[in-house]
Protein backbone atom coordinates (compact mmCIF):
# COMPACT_ATOMS: atom_id res chain seq x y z
CA UNK A 1 0.00 0.00 0.00
CA UNK A 2 1.21 3.57 -0.69
CA UNK A 3 0.17 6.84 -1.10
CA UNK A 4 -0.44 7.95 -4.39
CA UNK A 5 -1.70 11.01 -6.36
CA UNK A 6 -4.84 9.45 -7.81
CA UNK A 7 -7.39 12.18 -8.32
CA UNK A 8 -10.89 11.84 -7.33
CA UNK A 9 -12.50 14.33 -9.57
CA UNK A 10 -16.56 15.20 -9.44
CA UNK A 11 -16.67 13.45 -13.31
CA UNK A 12 -15.78 9.80 -11.42
CA UNK A 13 -17.63 10.39 -7.93
CA UNK A 14 -16.45 7.50 -5.13
CA UNK A 15 -19.34 4.71 -4.45
CA UNK A 16 -18.46 2.83 -1.49
CA UNK A 17 -15.91 0.06 -1.95
CA UNK A 18 -17.16 -3.05 -2.72
CA UNK A 19 -15.33 -4.71 0.23
CA UNK A 20 -12.48 -3.59 2.92
CA UNK A 21 -11.40 0.88 3.28
CA UNK A 22 -10.72 3.28 0.79
CA UNK A 23 -8.62 6.34 2.70
CA UNK A 24 -8.40 9.88 0.88
CA UNK A 25 -5.93 12.36 1.76
CA UNK A 26 -7.57 15.85 1.70
CA UNK A 27 -10.22 18.75 3.26
CA UNK A 28 -13.49 16.97 4.14
CA UNK A 29 -15.51 19.38 2.60
CA UNK A 30 -13.91 19.14 -0.97
CA UNK A 31 -14.31 14.96 -0.77
CA UNK A 32 -17.42 14.87 0.99
CA UNK A 33 -19.07 16.44 -2.26
CA UNK A 34 -17.60 13.45 -4.07
CA UNK A 35 -19.08 10.45 -2.10
CA UNK A 36 -22.01 8.91 -4.64
CA UNK A 37 -25.44 10.09 -2.89
CA UNK A 38 -27.46 7.97 -0.40
CA UNK A 39 -24.34 5.25 -0.04
CA UNK A 40 -23.65 6.05 3.73
CA UNK A 41 -25.07 4.18 6.48
CA UNK A 42 -23.35 6.34 9.09
CA UNK A 43 -21.09 8.68 9.95
CA UNK A 44 -18.99 8.46 13.19
CA UNK A 45 -16.12 11.14 13.37
CA UNK A 46 -14.33 13.39 16.25
CA UNK A 47 -13.53 16.81 14.30
CA UNK A 48 -10.84 18.91 15.44
CA UNK A 49 -11.49 20.13 18.84
CA UNK A 50 -11.90 24.58 18.77
CA UNK A 51 -8.30 26.08 19.84
CA UNK A 52 -6.32 23.89 21.32
CA UNK A 53 -3.90 21.72 18.71
CA UNK A 54 -2.63 22.18 15.13
CA UNK A 55 -1.47 18.69 14.33
CA UNK A 56 0.96 20.58 12.75
CA UNK A 57 -1.17 22.31 9.53
CA UNK A 58 -0.25 25.61 8.61
CA UNK A 59 -2.41 28.70 9.55
CA UNK A 60 -3.24 31.87 8.52
CA UNK A 61 -3.51 34.32 11.45
CA UNK A 62 -4.47 37.09 9.21
CA UNK A 63 -7.48 35.16 8.16
CA UNK A 64 -9.73 37.53 10.52
CA UNK A 65 -8.31 40.43 9.17
CA UNK A 66 -8.81 39.35 5.59
CA UNK A 67 -12.60 39.27 6.42
CA UNK A 68 -12.96 42.39 7.89
CA UNK A 69 -10.40 44.21 5.32
CA UNK A 70 -13.79 43.73 3.33
CA UNK A 71 -16.18 44.98 5.15
CA UNK A 72 -17.58 41.91 7.28
CA UNK A 73 -18.83 41.47 10.75
CA UNK A 74 -15.92 39.80 12.45
CA UNK A 75 -18.72 37.66 14.37
CA UNK A 76 -19.92 36.40 11.29
CA UNK A 77 -18.63 33.83 9.78
CA UNK A 78 -17.33 33.05 6.52
CA UNK A 79 -18.36 30.69 4.25
CA UNK A 80 -15.87 27.41 5.30
CA UNK A 81 -14.57 27.55 1.06
CA UNK A 82 -13.43 31.28 1.39
CA UNK A 83 -12.02 30.80 5.01
CA UNK A 84 -9.96 27.38 3.81
CA UNK A 85 -8.72 29.09 1.00
CA UNK A 86 -7.71 32.02 2.75
CA UNK A 87 -5.35 30.11 5.02
CA UNK A 88 -7.66 28.88 7.81
CA UNK A 89 -7.48 25.38 9.08
CA UNK A 90 -10.88 23.83 10.82
CA UNK A 91 -10.63 24.21 14.67
CA UNK A 92 -8.10 27.38 14.64
CA UNK A 93 -10.90 30.00 13.99
CA UNK A 94 -10.44 33.22 15.31
CA UNK A 95 -14.21 32.62 17.08
CA UNK A 96 -15.82 29.71 18.04
CA UNK A 97 -19.08 30.68 16.18
CA UNK A 98 -16.88 30.35 13.42
CA UNK A 99 -15.88 27.08 14.18
CA UNK A 100 -19.47 25.70 14.84
CA UNK A 101 -20.62 27.42 11.40
CA UNK A 102 -17.84 25.54 9.45
CA UNK A 103 -18.59 22.10 11.00
CA UNK A 104 -22.48 22.46 10.63
CA UNK A 105 -22.05 23.87 6.57
CA UNK A 106 -19.50 20.59 6.28
CA UNK A 107 -22.07 18.15 7.82
CA UNK A 108 -24.47 19.99 5.76
CA UNK A 109 -22.50 18.56 2.68
CA UNK A 110 -22.11 15.01 4.26
CA UNK A 111 -25.54 14.95 4.41
CA UNK A 112 -26.54 14.01 0.84
CA UNK A 113 -23.99 10.95 0.83
CA UNK A 114 -26.13 9.33 3.64
CA UNK A 115 -28.87 7.16 3.38
CA UNK A 116 -32.24 8.52 4.51
CA UNK A 117 -32.22 6.00 7.20
CA UNK A 118 -28.12 6.97 8.03
CA UNK A 119 -26.86 8.30 11.40
CA UNK A 120 -24.64 10.95 12.27
CA UNK A 121 -21.94 10.03 15.85
CA UNK A 122 -20.26 13.28 16.74
CA UNK A 123 -17.39 13.59 19.36
CA UNK A 124 -16.77 17.07 20.86
CA UNK A 125 -14.62 18.35 23.50
CA UNK A 126 -15.01 21.94 25.17
CA UNK A 127 -12.52 24.52 25.97
CA UNK A 128 -11.94 27.71 28.19
CA UNK A 129 -11.27 31.04 27.26
CA UNK A 130 -8.48 33.06 27.20
CA UNK A 131 -6.34 35.74 25.87
CA UNK A 132 -2.98 34.25 26.59
CA UNK A 133 -4.27 30.47 26.09
CA UNK A 134 -1.77 28.78 23.97
CA UNK A 135 -2.38 26.36 21.51
CA UNK A 136 -0.61 22.85 20.82
CA UNK A 137 1.24 21.64 18.12
CA UNK A 138 0.96 17.81 19.01
CA UNK A 139 -0.40 15.62 22.61
CA UNK A 140 -2.71 16.01 25.32
CA UNK A 141 -4.14 19.17 26.91
CA UNK A 142 -1.78 20.11 29.45
CA UNK A 143 1.16 17.53 28.51
CA UNK A 144 3.72 17.15 26.13
CA UNK A 145 7.17 18.93 24.71
CA UNK A 146 5.40 20.22 21.18
CA UNK A 147 5.94 23.74 20.05
CA UNK A 148 2.74 26.24 21.18
CA UNK A 149 1.37 29.28 19.37
CA UNK A 150 -0.83 32.11 21.35
CA UNK A 151 -4.65 32.03 20.79
CA UNK A 152 -5.34 34.79 18.74
CA UNK A 153 -9.08 35.29 19.70
CA UNK A 154 -10.24 39.08 20.77
CA UNK A 155 -12.43 39.12 23.77
CA UNK A 156 -15.76 40.38 24.27
CA UNK A 157 -19.24 39.26 25.29
CA UNK A 158 -18.91 35.51 26.12
CA UNK A 159 -14.75 35.42 25.12
CA UNK A 160 -13.89 36.48 28.61
CA UNK A 161 -10.73 34.74 30.32
CA UNK A 162 -11.74 31.75 32.48
CA UNK A 163 -15.10 31.24 30.59
CA UNK A 164 -16.06 27.57 30.00
CA UNK A 165 -17.33 28.14 26.18
CA UNK A 166 -19.79 25.30 26.01
CA UNK A 167 -18.89 24.64 22.33
CA UNK A 168 -20.15 21.53 21.59
CA UNK A 169 -23.71 22.71 23.24
CA UNK A 170 -23.12 25.50 20.46
CA UNK A 171 -22.90 23.00 17.76
CA UNK A 172 -25.95 20.59 19.08
CA UNK A 173 -27.94 23.38 18.76
CA UNK A 174 -26.57 24.86 15.51
CA UNK A 175 -27.25 21.50 13.97
CA UNK A 176 -30.65 21.46 15.37
CA UNK A 177 -31.11 24.67 13.82
CA UNK A 178 -29.96 23.17 10.51
CA UNK A 179 -32.47 20.67 10.25
CA UNK A 180 -30.75 17.70 12.13
CA UNK A 181 -32.89 15.45 14.90
CA UNK A 182 -30.88 14.94 17.79
CA UNK A 183 -31.19 11.69 19.64
CA UNK A 184 -28.83 11.48 21.98
CA UNK A 185 -26.33 13.40 24.05
CA UNK A 186 -23.95 10.56 24.88
CA UNK A 187 -21.61 11.62 27.66
CA UNK A 188 -18.06 10.47 27.57
CA UNK A 189 -16.62 10.41 31.01
CA UNK A 190 -12.68 9.60 31.33
CA UNK A 191 -11.69 8.40 34.94
CA UNK A 192 -8.11 9.14 33.89
CA UNK A 193 -7.26 12.49 32.92
CA UNK A 194 -4.03 15.20 32.70
CA UNK A 195 -3.17 17.07 35.83
CA UNK A 196 -3.82 20.99 35.54
CA UNK A 197 -2.16 23.45 37.20
CA UNK A 198 -5.54 25.40 38.28
CA UNK A 199 -6.53 25.58 41.29
CA UNK A 200 -9.94 27.25 41.37
CA UNK A 201 -11.90 25.06 39.48
CA UNK A 202 -12.07 20.81 38.59
CA UNK A 203 -10.62 19.31 35.77
CA UNK A 204 -12.84 18.63 32.60
CA UNK A 205 -13.05 14.78 32.46
CA UNK A 206 -15.80 14.33 30.08
CA UNK A 207 -16.60 14.75 26.54
CA UNK A 208 -19.91 14.80 24.37
CA UNK A 209 -20.56 12.17 21.79
CA UNK A 210 -24.23 13.75 19.81
CA UNK A 211 -26.23 11.32 18.00
CA UNK A 212 -28.07 12.90 15.08
CA UNK A 213 -30.31 11.46 12.43
CA UNK A 214 -32.20 13.36 9.47
CA UNK A 215 -35.75 14.79 9.62
CA UNK A 216 -38.30 12.65 7.81
CA UNK A 217 -40.51 14.13 4.78
CA UNK A 218 -43.27 12.93 6.34
CA UNK A 219 -43.70 11.39 10.05
CA UNK A 220 -41.80 10.65 12.77
CA UNK A 221 -37.64 10.25 11.82
CA UNK A 222 -36.70 6.53 10.82
CA UNK A 223 -33.06 5.65 11.03
CA UNK A 224 -31.57 2.07 11.41
CA UNK A 225 -30.66 1.38 15.58
CA UNK A 226 -30.14 -1.90 16.86
CA UNK A 227 -30.29 -1.34 20.36
CA UNK A 228 -28.60 -4.64 21.54
CA UNK A 229 -25.46 -3.58 19.75
CA UNK A 230 -24.49 -0.66 22.37
CA UNK A 231 -23.12 -1.28 26.13
CA UNK A 232 -24.90 -3.12 28.78
CA UNK A 233 -27.54 -1.21 30.50
CA UNK A 234 -28.11 1.31 27.32
CA UNK A 235 -27.19 4.30 29.38
CA UNK A 236 -26.04 7.64 27.80
CA UNK A 237 -23.20 7.93 30.11
CA UNK A 238 -19.75 5.70 29.39
CA UNK A 239 -16.92 5.98 31.33
CA UNK A 240 -13.84 4.81 29.28
CA UNK A 241 -10.18 5.78 29.02
CA UNK A 242 -8.77 7.62 26.26
CA UNK A 243 -6.41 5.29 24.09
CA UNK A 244 -2.91 6.60 24.25
CA UNK A 245 -2.24 7.57 21.10
CA UNK A 246 -0.50 6.62 17.99
CA UNK A 247 2.69 8.89 16.99
CA UNK A 248 1.81 12.25 18.61
CA UNK A 249 -1.54 12.44 17.90
CA UNK A 250 -3.21 11.90 20.97
CA UNK A 251 -6.42 13.18 20.56
CA UNK A 252 -7.87 9.45 20.12
CA UNK A 253 -11.65 8.23 21.20
CA UNK A 254 -11.21 4.39 22.58
CA UNK A 255 -12.19 1.66 20.51
CA UNK A 256 -14.50 0.87 23.34
CA UNK A 257 -16.23 3.79 23.12
CA UNK A 258 -16.59 3.70 18.80
CA UNK A 259 -17.29 -0.32 18.84
CA UNK A 260 -20.90 0.28 20.45
CA UNK A 261 -21.72 3.14 18.20
CA UNK A 262 -20.68 0.98 15.11
CA UNK A 263 -22.84 -1.97 16.34
CA UNK A 264 -25.66 -0.05 17.01
CA UNK A 265 -25.77 2.26 14.42
CA UNK A 266 -25.25 0.39 11.13
CA UNK A 267 -26.37 -2.92 9.69
CA UNK A 268 -23.54 -5.80 8.95
CA UNK A 269 -22.14 -4.60 5.18
CA UNK A 270 -23.57 -1.25 5.85
CA UNK A 271 -20.39 1.84 5.18
CA UNK A 272 -19.23 3.81 7.38
CA UNK A 273 -17.70 7.11 6.69
CA UNK A 274 -14.85 9.31 9.04
CA UNK A 275 -14.35 12.36 7.51
CA UNK A 276 -11.59 13.11 10.00
CA UNK A 277 -10.01 10.03 10.39
CA UNK A 278 -7.17 11.07 12.19
CA UNK A 279 -5.09 8.03 12.81
CA UNK A 280 -7.98 5.47 11.74
CA UNK A 281 -9.55 3.82 14.82
CA UNK A 282 -13.44 4.60 13.42
CA UNK A 283 -12.02 2.97 10.20
CA UNK A 284 -10.68 0.14 11.71
CA UNK A 285 -13.38 -0.31 14.39
CA UNK A 286 -15.59 -0.15 11.14
CA UNK A 287 -14.21 -3.06 9.20
CA UNK A 288 -13.83 -5.23 12.95
CA UNK A 289 -17.40 -5.21 12.76
CA UNK A 290 -17.73 -6.49 9.13
CA UNK A 291 -18.75 -2.66 7.51
CA UNK A 292 -16.88 -1.16 4.95
CA UNK A 293 -15.05 2.15 5.61
CA UNK A 294 -13.85 5.21 3.77
CA UNK A 295 -12.21 8.36 5.49
CA UNK A 296 -11.08 11.59 5.19
CA UNK A 297 -7.95 12.97 6.47
CA UNK A 298 -5.86 16.35 5.79
CA UNK A 299 -2.51 15.05 7.29
CA UNK A 300 -0.86 12.62 5.28
CA UNK A 301 1.03 11.24 7.96
CA UNK A 302 -1.68 10.89 10.07
CA UNK A 303 -3.59 9.07 6.86
CA UNK A 304 -0.17 6.77 6.56
CA UNK A 305 -0.57 5.77 10.41
CA UNK A 306 -4.16 4.86 9.83
CA UNK A 307 -2.96 2.78 7.01
CA UNK A 308 -0.83 1.08 8.79
CA UNK A 309 -3.25 0.10 11.59
CA UNK A 310 -5.88 -1.58 9.09
CA UNK A 311 -2.92 -3.30 7.33
CA UNK A 312 -2.13 -4.60 10.78
CA UNK A 313 -5.49 -6.49 11.31
CA UNK A 314 -5.47 -7.78 8.12
CA UNK A 315 -7.73 -5.66 5.88
CA UNK A 316 -5.61 -5.91 2.75
CA UNK A 317 -8.53 -5.89 -0.31
CA UNK A 318 -9.62 -3.48 -2.29
CA UNK A 319 -7.58 -0.65 0.16
CA UNK A 320 -6.87 2.58 -1.15
CA UNK A 321 -4.89 5.74 -0.34
CA UNK A 322 -5.14 8.33 -2.40
CA UNK A 323 -4.03 12.33 -2.06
Amino acid sequence: MTLTNDAWTPSSPTAAPSVGWDLRVGDAWDLSAHIESASIDLVLTSPPYWGLRTYGLDHNEGVLDAWTATGNNPKSAPPYEWYRDNGGVLGLEPYPDWFVAHLVEIFRRIKNAMKPDANLWVNLGDTYFGRWSSIRDEGRQGLGKGERSRRRTPSGGVLHDKQLLMVPARFALAMQEDGWILRNDLVWSKPHVAPRPERDRLRLSHEHFFHFVSRSKVGRPAYYYDLDGVEPGALDVVTASPDRGDSAHSATFPMELVLPRVRSSSPPGGVVLDPFCGTGTTLVAALSEHRRAIGFELSEKFAGIARSRIEEIGILADAEVHS
